[in-house]
């Protein structure tokens, strides 16, 4: 029988980050993951000879700087690859171009409304007021002041005092985390499409929202979450795919003692007496450890691993209503050629390509879609996030060949009357291809292979409960110290003994590594332990 100081179930990027600081800082971990490879939704696989396919997460923009820096990604295997920016055509020729240069997007946006152009400096002064606060909240472990615990009431009091600097913008903060993005963006803008524009991310949130969605204006805060001015660099394409964030993790986590094990299910977490004192797996083989982490998701930590013969009715009540529901999906396709946008040629930019490409029309179009997904229906005309790595990285398709992912909104986890068999996976790809031939005609010509993921695809690939790429909804009731429930927002479980470091904590999904930091420092903390780097500061 093998013991360690903590034993991680899942091997995904956050399960990896809590795994390199806990070893770092000199404890005996075990990182035991049920897939033949490490990564979790971070992956880079050759899903056909010669093409590496990011399958799930396929662009750096959330990963923070503090954790590059503290395990020394950039030295053990990470590359970020800076490209041109976004772009979205329009029907009508007209398109936008996202610039990072606030004079040169001004000037785009006055190509739609000169009102907006005008207005668009205020709306980037109000959130640059409002994202320090929100970025400071990341590295913080949420509070619980409800207990009547003194040390409780004194965890929340501290927060308030670093936080005490907000004054008046706590009123703007809230705005945004109850008003849905249409409403949000209306104080300033009154052009469709710069509403839909600044808008649309909240179509392809994975969450069951729309930009109409009261509480999706919180998505705008997003593409800010990270700083992209530090010495480690912006955001971006990894080289060689997600999959290289994963195996530089790797490499840390193991050169610090850490030992992980591959195809490894494991059936419970073992319970004596409401500690966890180790984990069974599937093949009868047990691990005792000091502590149990779960990776996964709330429902499948509290149901599956530990089991609701340990919770009470109040936990258990908590859990069942937290809510996964998602209506996102990734395609993944090889190609002889790269999509040839009609109205970005037509503008005879420097780039040949741009960094990314936005595909949604305008606002009704995106809400009709929002109701067909609520309605069991694929959308006719769903939201697209396409990226075209083999443009800037020459590692991940054979010469002349090239690599489209596409992440999209708005098809069902269920199906109405029917099941996500070939045939309607197949109809979905031809929606996808045809919404992006209203942009760039003739690509459909050019696509060799197709992987189609669906909610449920999702789900069976990655444990990831109903395809929610984040663990949950990121709306008002599901975040901070509500993440993934109340009481037990701090990385820890009802269970001695046992913790959580995935997504369904704070901060939530997207490939921050944030949790996994979050909940290393709590169980060093608990262990009496120093954190082995030096606190986040503002």
């Amino acid at each position: 029988m093998k013991t360690f100081d903590a034993v991680i179930i899942g091997a995904g990027h956050n399960g990896l980050v809590c795994a390199s600081y806990l070893a770092k800082a000199g404890m005996r971990v075990c990182l035991v993951e049920r897939q033949p490879f490490v990564g979790g939704a971070a992956i880079s696989r050759e899903i056909w000879p010669g093409f590496t396919i990011s399958v799930a997460s396929y662009w750096m923009s959330l990963l923070q700087p503090k954790i590059i820096k503290d395990l020394d990604l950039l030295n053990n295997g990470l590359e970020v690859i800076s490209v041109p920016p976004s772009f979205q055509p329009f029907e009508d020729g007209r398109s936008l171009v996202f610039w990072p240069d606030e004079k040169r997007m001004t000037e785009e946006i006055a190509r739609f409304s000169v009102r907006d152009a005008a207005a668009y400096p205020k709306f980037v002064a109000h959130m640059e007021s409002i994202i320090p606060y929100i970025r400071r909240l990341l590295f913080e472990t949420p509070v619980d002041p409800t207990t009547g615990r003194i040390k409780d009431i004194a965890k929340a009091m501290s927060l308030a005092w670093r936080m005490r600097d907000i004054g008046r913008r706590v009123y703007d903060v809230w705005d945004i985390l109850t008003l849905s993005a249409y409403d949000f963006l209306n104080r300033w803008f009154e052009s469709d499409q710069i509403l839909t524009a600044f808008g649309c991310y909240a179509s392809g949130a994975a969450g069951l929202i729309s930009p109409k969605t009261p509480g999706s204006a919180y998505v705008l805060l997003r593409p800010l979450m990270r700083d992209n001015a530090t010495s480690v660099g912006g955001g971006g394409l990894v080289r060689g795919g997600m999959g290289s964030i994963s195996e530089a993790l790797l490499r840390v986590a193991r050169k610090h003692g850490a030992e992980v094990m591959t195809g490894r299910l494991v059936r419970k977490v073992d319970i004596n007496e409401g500690k966890a004192c180790g984990i069974h797996l599937d093949n009868g083989d047990y691990i005792a450890a000091g502590c149990v982490i779960s990776n996964a998701g709330a429902k499948m930590t509290y149901f599956d691993l530990i089991g609701r013969e340990h919770l009470n009715e109040t936990v258990i009540d908590q859990v069942s209503r937290h809510r996964t529901k998602s209506i996102a999906f990734k395609i993944n396709l090889a190609c002889n050629a790269l999509p040839r946008w009609t109205s970005y040629d037509g503008r005879r930019l420097n780039e040949p390509n741009p960094g990314s490409v936005t595909i949604a029309e305008n606002s009704d179009e995106l809400e009709e879609a929002f109701q067909s997904a609520l309605n069991g229906e694929m959308a006719k005309r769903p939201y697209l996030w396409v990226t075209t790595p083999s443009a800037f990285d020459s590692t991940v398709a054979p010469e002349g060949k090239h690599v489209v992912q596409i992440m999209g909104g708005h098809v069902p986890y269920k199906l109405s009357g029917r099941e996500w068999d070939d045939a309607a996976k197949k109809e979905l790809l031809d929606i996808v291809v045809g919404q992006i031939c209203r942009y760039a005609p003739g690509f459909d010509k050019e696509v060799l292979h197709a992987q189609i993921l669906t909610p449920k695809d999702i789900e069976e690939m990655f444990a990831m409960v109903d395809g929610h790429v984040h663990h949950g909804e990121m709306t008002l009731d599901q975040v901070f110290n509500r993440r993934p429930i109340a009481h037990y927002a701090d990385y820890r479980t009802p269970v001695k003994g046992m913790y959580m470091c995935g997504a369904a904590c704070h901060p939530g999904g997207g490939v921050t590594g944030v949790p996994g930091h979050n909940a290393a420092r709590e169980i060093l903390h608990d262990f009496g332990k120093a954190f082995p780097a030096e606190k986040q500061r503002y």
